[in-house]
C-alpha cells in the first residue's frame, strides 16, 4: 500500500516530468528566419533560438521588408529579421521563452515583435546597461503587450 507522501512525490514528479516533454516538444519547432546577409546581431539572435533547443534554417535576403509586409506585421513592430515558426511570424529580437510560451498557449494572432533593437534583448547583449523592452502581440487589426522585459 501506498502512503499519500509517497503518492503525492511520484505524481509530482510525473507532472514535472509532462512539463519538461512539453517544453522540449515546442522548442523543436523549426524556425525559418529571414535576414541580411551582412547581420551580426540577426546570427547572435538564432545562437539564441538554437541554445533554447530551436531547429534555426536562416535564409539570407536582400530585402526584408518583403516578407515582413507579406506576413503582416505591422511596419512600426519592425527590426532587423522576421522568423516563421509553426504558423506564428516573429519579429526581431524576441526571447525564446516568450516564443515558447506563444507555442504552448497558442492564441489567434499572427505572431509577436520586439521593434527595433532593445539593449540586452537577445542577440543585442552589450557590456552596457540593458534596456526595458516590450514583446508586442499583433494581428491584423491590433497590437497588444504581450509581455514586458525588465533591463
Amino acid at each position: 500500500m501506498i502512503n499519500r507522501r509517497a503518492f503525492l512525490a511520484s505524481t509530482s514528479l510525473l507532472v514535472a516530468s509532462a512539463g519538461l516533454i512539453a517544453c522540449s516538444a515546442e522548442a523543436r519547432a523549426e524556425v525559418l528566419v529571414y535576414k541580411s546577409p551582412t547581420c551580426g546581431c540577426c546570427n547572435a539572435w538564432i545562437s539564441h533560438m538554437r541554445e533554447a533547443g530551436f531547429e534555426v534554417e536562416a535564409r539570407d535576403i536582400d530585402d526584408v521588408s518583403v516578407v515582413k509586409r507579406q506576413s503582416g506585421i505591422p511596419q512600426h513592430l519592425w527590426s532587423c529579421h522576421t522568423a516563421l515558426i509553426d504558423g506564428y511570424v516573429i519579429e526581431g529580437h524576441t526571447p525564446a521563452v516568450e516564443i515558447q510560451r506563444l507555442l504552448a498557449e497558442r492564441p489567434d494572432m499572427i505572431g509577436l515583435a520586439v521593434p527595433g533593437m532593445p539593449a540586452g534583448s537577445p542577440g543585442m547583449e552589450t557590456s552596457g546597461p540593458n534596456q526595458d523592452y516590450t514583446v508586442y502581440g499583433f494581428d491584423a487589426d491590433s497590437v497588444s503587450t504581450w509581455s514586458e522585459i525588465s533591463g
